[in-house]
């Protein structure tokens, strides 16, 4: 059984791993509490430490996680990470919400033709969905 629901968001992610020059370029497929998962073109060894960076975000949010699994999905990889440190459920939470509000604006772009600012996609994300957003 899960410790957390995980949130589907499709954002841009960059990993280093710890210690080491090996970056990464990624999406993200979900994001939960307690950790995400993304895909790769490679494995990452299982219990290397992560620094994640989510650069669609200013500032940048970043957060250290550990590597929990990886499995082979068609092409690509997907690896699954925990966070290390429990008070970054809250940025986390925060990030989550960021996330869906960035979706937001790209799908109002693509099916509405609206350029909404930040702030602009905010207000009506918060508007239209907030109160249905798992607590």
């Amino acid at each position: 059984m899960r410790k957390y629901i995980r949130h589907p968001v499709n954002v841009p992610i960059q990993y280093r791993v710890s210690g080491k020059s090996k970056t990464g370029t990624n999406y993200t497929k979900n994001i939960s509490l307690g950790g995400l998962c993304f895909t790769s073109e490679s494995c990452v060894d299982e219990d290397v430490i992560l620094s994640i960076k989510i650069p669609v975000i200013k500032p940048e949010f970043t957060v250290e996680g550990q590597v929990v699994w990886c499995q082979e999905h068609g092409q690509n990889v997907e690896i699954g990470v925990k966070f290390l440190y429990p008070g970054d459920s809250f940025k986390t939470r925060m990030i989550e919400q960021i996330c869906y509000i960035k979706e937001y604006q790209k799908m109002v772009r693509k099916e509405q033709g609206r350029n909404l600012t930040d702030r602009e996609a905010a207000l009506e994300w918060i508007g239209k969905y907030a109160k249905d957003f798992p607590q």
